[in-house]
């Protein structure tokens, strides 16, 4: 089955923030963690071994909580543009 152009967009947004090398501000990580997990449907719980990340993760995801699946996806990718450039 044909992938529609938004999924198309989001894994090649996803797959650009994988393969880059220059370090990333932790806000903005946060923000792409919560978007992807929401786009992805995964809401399980920050797998961290530290407690001070699981519960920033956390709050990223709560702050996010009332984003669709397909909003999600477009935050992902207008951040990914604003901030890391076109992919």
């Amino acid at each position: 089955m044909k992938k529609d152009k938004l999924q198309t967009e989001f894994t090649n947004a996803v797959s650009f923030v994988n393969e880059y090398t220059n370090p990333m501000p932790a806000d903005f990580l946060l923000k792409l963690y919560a978007y992807y997990k929401i786009a992805n449907n995964n809401f399980d719980n920050p797998g961290s071994s530290t407690p001070l990340i699981n519960a920033f993760k956390a709050n990223a995801l709560f702050q996010a909580k009332n984003l669709s699946k397909k909003d999600a996806m477009r935050k992902y990718i207008a951040l990914v543009r604003k901030d890391l450039g076109d992919f």
